[in-house]
């Protein structure tokens, strides 16, 4: 189409002059002794990676390599709203009957998640024994080269109307999806709003509430009398560390996103302090290098709409409460939803580590894998492992198998 229009990420010179004179310039806090990562992200680590983000690090390498890949933009408007161009990267497979998927990411996530696993999915196999997929990953509006919106309200409807857009945009009038956090949670918006168009959707979050009689009678009774396995057992430890002692950004950015955003904004080494903490607390000892985390916060900083756009995504769900039919908010998000395929990879050090008897509160569960390792970038910690349940899933003898109308994954 004429206004799909190639990308280029090409940062102004005076913006990176920029950074490199607020990186000089950074004060630093005091520090306790032995204060360790439960106070936060730790005074040596954010003075070390701010020293190479300085004077090391080489944004434009990191640009060349992201250009290699095939970015796109287009313009999307979302009723209601003003028309934003959305930034996506693109890979048709060569396979003929390769499958829509439209990878989701989350905060403080962005689309480079998917380019660990991009390549094996377009490629598939031989056309035989693998299936292969066409792979769409957008910026989603306010994150990355995507613009972000000037009105309030922007909530999760609204992403999940954009995305479905630019499938429809692309051709695609059926596909499934690929994600977690907010990846995960546009992805449940997509099956309640578009389940004609979004056909299954594959999860590594789990994101659910535990069965009640009254509506899962079946799966509570299952919760009362199975034991829990060794993965849903440390899970009880991993979601009571999570809402004691990891939520308070969530808290934050849902209630004062505003406030949060001056620093954000103004500040490198804030917005690398913020990020970074989550890179730790959140994978499962992922050996980030510091050129790796330089990246991912540079994607945040150099973003279209400035890293404070980001966060406004938690404060605009917990608010979106009017009470209108199209409204998604955090329970509706985790009600049932007929007709779409639902998949989920479950790796140990997520932030949410539940029972397979609460996911499956949430629609038709025909995949579920437990892993023994890895934590919530999980595209980016174990792509291997997505690639193979993504597969799984999709793939000949799978519970989503040729759920897309003519896109089985194979060329036969």
């Amino acid at each position: 189409m004429a206004d799909i229009k190639p990308y280029t990420i090409a940062v102004d010179d005076q913006h990176i002059k920029d950074l490199n004179t607020r990186l000089s310039l950074a004060k630093f806090p005091d520090e306790l002794d032995e204060a360790g990562w439960d106070m936060g992200a730790p005074l040596a680590d954010v003075k070390r990676l701010t020293k190479h983000w300085l004077e090391s690090y080489d944004w434009r390498k990191a640009e060349e390599e992201l250009n290699r890949l095939p970015h796109f933009v287009t313009d999307i408007q979302c009723d209601g709203f003003e028309s934003l161009a959305i930034h996506f990267i693109h890979v048709r497979s060569k396979v003929k009957g390769a499958i829509p998927l439209l990878f989701l990411h989350g905060w403080p996530g962005h689309f480079q998640e998917v380019t660990k696993i991009l390549k094996p999915l377009t490629e598939g196999g031989d056309g035989v024994n693998t299936p292969a997929f066409d792979v769409v990953a957008p910026s989603l509006p306010n994150f990355g080269f995507s613009q972000g919106t000037k009105k309030r309200g922007f909530a999760l409807e609204q992403y999940a109307e954009t995305v479905n857009k630019l499938m429809l945009k692309l051709g695609y009038k059926e596909y499934a999806t690929q994600g977690g956090d907010w990846g995960c949670h546009i992805s449940r918006a997509l099956a309640h709003l578009y389940p004609e168009y979004c056909k299954a959707t594959h999860l590594n979050m789990d994101a659910a509430n535990q069965p009640e009689y009254l509506k899962n009678p079946i799966l509570a009774l299952q919760h009362a009398v199975t034991p829990y396995n060794k993965r849903e057992q440390h899970g009880v430890a991993r979601n009571r560390w999570f809402e004691e002692e990891g939520r308070g950004y969530n808290l934050e950015q849902s209630t004062k996103p505003q406030t949060l955003g001056y620093g954000l904004a103004d500040s490198p080494v804030a917005c690398l302090a913020w990020i970074y903490e989550k890179l730790h607390d959140w994978t499962d000892a992922y050996p980030w290098t510091d050129d790796e985390v330089c990246t991912w916060v540079s994607l945040y900083w150099f973003s279209a709409a400035g890293p404070a756009a980001s966060v406004r995504i938690y404060y605009e769900t917990i608010h979106n409460v009017d009470g209108r039919k199209d409204k998604i908010d955090r329970h509706r998000i985790r009600a049932w939803t007929p007709g779409v395929k639902l998949g989920f990879s479950h790796f140990p050090m997520d932030l949410t580590v539940l029972p397979s008897t609460w996911v499956r509160t949430l629609g038709d569960v025909v995949y579920e894998k437990e892993h023994d390792s890895g934590g919530h970038f999980a595209a980016w910690e174990r792509p291997d492992d997505i690639v193979a349940d993504v597969r799984e899933m999709f793939g000949k003898g799978g519970g989503a198998f040729n759920v897309v109308t003519g896109a089985t994954g194979y060329t036969s």
